[in-house]
């Protein structure tokens, strides 16, 4: 079995920093794409960031220019650090990844979520 452990979140203010780690363990085969998710009270998941083994982070418009994800593919975590918070980055964010043996045989992984309270 395989989990995602979250840590970070919790009160900022507009303007601060905030880091939001994930970290694969447990028994996996392999971990492909890992990201981060939100969703604000009423509103649909979306995505945030998210990386590949090998590639280049995606942004989404609204934390690009700001947001910087890394990943270990050693110990197998994503690190997303947001800049400039604001309160539009409210919300609960979950970690999310893809395991699998194949591409043909992939399961979704979803952290149990950390949530991010942006107020002065």
């Amino acid at each position: 079995q395989v989990q995602l452990v979250e840590s970070g979140g919790g009160l900022v203010r507009p303007g601060d920093s905030l880091r939001l780690s994930c970290a694969a363990s447990g028994m996996f085969f392999r971990i492909g794409v890992m990201g981060w998710y939100r969703q604000a009270p009423g509103r649909q998941r979306d995505l945030v960031a998210w990386v590949t083994t090998g590639g280049k982070p995606y942004y989404s418009d609204a934390v690009k220019g700001r947001s910087f994800l890394s990943r270990d593919n050693i110990n197998h975590t994503v690190t997303l650090e947001m800049n400039s918070l604001k309160h539009e980055d409210m919300g609960g964010y979950n970690c999310a990844a893809k395991q699998g043996p194949g591409p043909n045989d992939v399961s979704d992984l979803w952290g149990e979520g950390n949530q991010v309270t942006v107020s002065a």
